[in-house]
């Protein structure tokens, strides 16, 4: 693929997973909620069922903790065919509020990369999930002052993207998006004509999978974060 990015004026960047730690923290709720319903199903079904609620919520609830939480209620219900304690029922609200409190870890060396290009770019964050608390974190991290626009959205699709370039009067040959998530934050992306760079991070949702071999040629993919000063600076 052509590693050229001297035209790009606008670097987007993905938050969850990108900038900060996320899903890690989704991997240890579910796990602490299997255990909460083990005397009604074992852990691997436990698990199977809370993913198939959370997509079939996904259209209603968005993405992001508070959604996440609803389904493990609804979840719970179900397994237990109504009979999960409300004891129980608490401590699954507790389990989401302690992931919207937890402390905020930044991935290494974003502050260093994001101080190398501000005022060389335009810097974005794009990310989904809930707008409140994806305010909060980006207050929490630090780092609001190297971005030029923060957007929520609700989905990561093609029409999602090009209506906000459109809107930003971002042309698509000027753009680069770098995130976590092939499925969300570069095949899109690809699709529009614009550039990406794929940084993985350890822990994906199975939503997010898609196979990767499929689509390599197509883009960056770097190790870390701090790789990509190597391609544009």
């Amino acid at each position: 693929m052509d590693l050229n990015f001297e035209n790009i004026t606008t670097i987007g960047f993905d938050a969850d997973d990108t900038l900060w730690v996320n899903e890690t923290y989704f991997r240890s709720a579910e796990e602490e909620f299997a255990g909460l319903l083990e005397e009604f199903e074992t852990r691997n079904t436990i698990d199977q069922e809370l993913f198939k609620m959370e997509m079939r919520n996904l259209d209603l609830y968005g993405y992001g903790i508070k959604g996440f939480m609803l389904s493990m209620i609804e979840s719970a219900l179900e397994l237990s065919n109504q009979r999960v304690s409300q004891e129980t029922i608490g401590r699954i609200l507790q389990i989401g509020k302690h992931m919207i409190g937890h402390r905020l870890e930044l991935l290494d060396g974003v502050a260093e990369v994001l101080e190398a290009l501000h005022g060389k770019y335009r810097l974005l964050v794009l990310t989904k999930g809930d707008l409140l608390d994806q305010e909060r974190k980006l207050e929490k991290s630090g780092l609001i002052d190297y971005f030029h626009h923060v957007e929520v959205l609700s989905d990561k699709k093609e029409g999602n993207y090009q209506r906000l370039l459109d809107h930003l009067e971002i042309p698509v040959s000027e753009f680069l998006m770098v995130g976590n998530s092939l499925k969300s934050d570069v095949l899109p992306i690809i699709s529009i004509g614009a550039r990406a760079v794929h940084v993985p991070f350890h822990t994906t949702w199975a939503h997010e999978q898609v196979d990767a071999t499929e689509h390599e040629n197509a883009h960056l993919t770097v190790g870390n974060l701090k790789e990509l000063l190597k391609y544009i600076s």
